[in-house]
């Protein structure tokens, strides 16, 4: 009995680890289901702020698929996420005279023109250019 006993424990066992398995890789799909809908929420509010003339007010100087009346002071905001990491342009939001001292961009974090919440979310934004 106590051999049967330990042989049903040591063949439930890998049904026990599998099952474990199975849920945590069930939980980590839906963490990344949510990321990713997180960053689409974040992309479209950031694109709102980009085009918002009020605040993140891109479109006075750069060219964006989608935006109405661009300027062309800046270059055109396209492909950002192959040039670009997004440590790189949130310091370009942040405070671009860090990197290049005779920008005409202005610093919209150092300045609190944009706050870190809005930066990231325009960043999401431009990650999709």
């Amino acid at each position: 009995m106590r051999t049967a006993l330990a042989l049903g424990l040591s063949l439930a066992m890998p049904l026990l680890v599998m099952s474990s398995l199975a849920m945590s890789s069930l939980a980590m799909s839906s963490l990344a289901m949510s990321a990713a809908a997180h960053a689409q929420s974040g992309a479209a509010e950031g694109q709102k702020l980009a085009f918002d003339r009020g605040k993140g007010n891109c479109l006075t100087c750069h060219e964006i698929k989608g935006g109405d009346l661009p300027g062309s002071i800046g270059p055109k905001l396209e492909n950002l996420k192959g040039r670009y990491d997004r440590a790189e342009l949130t310091a370009i939001l942040n405070d671009e005279t860090v990197r290049n001292p005779s920008t005409v961009m202005p610093p919209f974090g150092r300045n609190r023109i944009l706050t870190e919440q809005e930066i990231s979310a325009i960043v999401d934004f431009l990650q999709t250019l």
